[in-house]
């Protein structure tokens, strides 16, 4: 891709979540016009954070702001990130002050799962709802909520922690503490042992193209399924099951007139959205679920980088 070079500004969007650094050129549309991606070191976070600003200003003057995505508790509020799994606390401990420092930029930091959504709401799924609840689901599970078209973030900051919604009380141990969470099941290395479990147990699970690799993924999982796998299609079925349960519990709850589903595991498409659909249906309040459009996420990869560049814009309007 190409920069533009007219004068409209331009916004910097940076996604930490995973093992890559995302990093996006965003003009005030929404539309990436460079993009760069960087194998995250996490000591070195803060380095590889403003070389890469630094080459994106060097290919557009226009650059008005930078967001960064992050997983994890973070609290725009204080600007701090409060907790993340991700990065360990020496490097977190006042990582947006440092930011700042560092690139000389205006900084914005959000959640991941939150800049996604606002990515989302802005100029993918959820463009043209008023109120909107965005689900990620990769190697962890995330959830942010929009109403009235801006992100509802609740009373610390926090809100939206739809991967720790209990739907086993006797469920395993969650990395958060709890038992039973919605991301002990359905996340993607939950999918991996809950597959691993079932072969394990089950000698015609055998059968599947999944035990011929033994370190198979949660996205190997979802494209053997769409490959016609019947053991890859039941584990995909029956994780949808679980998070449309969750699901339910959104629309009962907020009555939301959109939720968007997105992250790694929505890969295996209608696969996993139609029993999600169908379990939310059968769980929720009928006049809940009527009022509910539920869609797959349209922006990928790009969610988060789109969504806090756009963030970026909005915080200085």
């Amino acid at each position: 891709m190409t920069s533009s070079s007219g004068s409209e500004p331009r916004f910097i969007g940076i996604d930490l979540s995973g093992l890559v650094l995302r990093a996006s050129i965003v003009n005030n549309s929404g539309q990436i016009e460079e993009r760069r991606k960087v194998k995250i070191v996490a000591d070195q976070l803060v380095t590889q954070v403003t070389q890469v600003v630094s080459e994106l200003r060097g290919l557009n003057s226009n650059i008005e702001a930078v967001g960064i995505a992050i997983p994890g508790l973070v609290s725009r509020q204080t600007d701090r990130v409060v907790a993340s799994r991700d990065f360990p606390l020496t490097v977190r401990e006042d990582l947006h002050a440092e930011f700042m420092t560092a690139t000389g930029a205006r900084v914005e930091i959000e959640n991941d799962a939150n800049a996604a959504a606002y990515g989302e709401y802005k100029v993918g799924a959820g463009r043209g709802s008023r109120d909107m609840f965005y689900i990620t689901i990769g190697v962890g599970i995330g959830g942010a909520i929009i109403l009235d078209g801006k992100l509802w973030t609740g009373a610390s900051g926090f809100a939206g922690e739809f991967g720790h919604i209990t739907i086993d009380t006797e469920g395993i141990e969650c990395d958060c503490g709890n038992m039973g969470c919605l991301e002990t099941v359905a996340s993607g290395p939950s999918i991996v042992r809950r597959a691993n479990e079932r072969l394990y147990r089950d000698g015609t699970s055998s059968l599947s193209r999944l035990a011929i690799n033994k370190n198979f993924t949660a996205d190997d999982v979802a494209h053997e399924a769409n490959n016609g796998d019947d053991f890859s299609m039941m584990m995909i079925e029956r994780t949808g099951k679980y998070i449309g349960t969750g699901v339910a519990i959104v629309l009962n709850l907020l009555n939301i007139e959109r939720v968007v589903l997105g992250g790694g595991v929505m890969d295996a498409g209608e696969l996993i959205l139609n029993p999600i659909i169908q379990e939310a249906r059968r769980r929720a309040f009928q006049p809940c679920f009527e009022a509910t459009q539920i869609h797959a996420a349209k922006l990928g990869a790009d969610a988060a980088s789109i969504g806090v560049a756009m963030l970026a814009r909005d915080a200085a309007a």
